[in-house]
């Protein structure tokens, strides 16, 4: 699981993330990066989201969610994150692509968006 001081957990926090309109859409999974930093030293926090307009099942939306939330964990741990600490807050939304995807296909997913984020 994801530490709690990296997790998004407001629903003011989200919609300002989303109002930025800064993102990028790979494999069926859509990044969306909040602003940029001003203090270096807050850690970035991270949302992960799966509409039921997606699947109709909990246990597949909630996945996806495991999916996305330990590839980026794991990418934590590996100080991998390239450009992702650059900004207060990203969002990853999973789409009805990224289903029938196993863990290493999202965590390369999870990756290349990381990577591709535009500053």
């Amino acid at each position: 699981m994801l530490p709690r001081q990296f997790r998004l957990k407001k629903k003011s926090a989200f919609t300002a993330t989303y109002k930025v309109k800064n993102s990028s859409h790979k494999g069926g999974v859509t990044l969306f990066a909040g602003k940029k930093k001003n203090i270096p030293d807050i850690p970035t926090k991270v949302g992960f989201v799966v509409s039921k307009k997606t699947h109709k099942r909990a246990v597949k939306r909630n996945r996806l969610k495991r999916l996305m939330r330990e590839s980026y964990r794991q990418l934590l741990k590996e100080n991998n994150l390239e450009k992702a600490e650059l900004f207060v807050s990203l969002i990853f939304v999973g789409g009805e692509n990224a289903l029938d995807k196993n863990f290493t296909e999202i965590k390369k997913i999870v990756k290349d968006l990381l990577a591709g984020i535009k500053c």
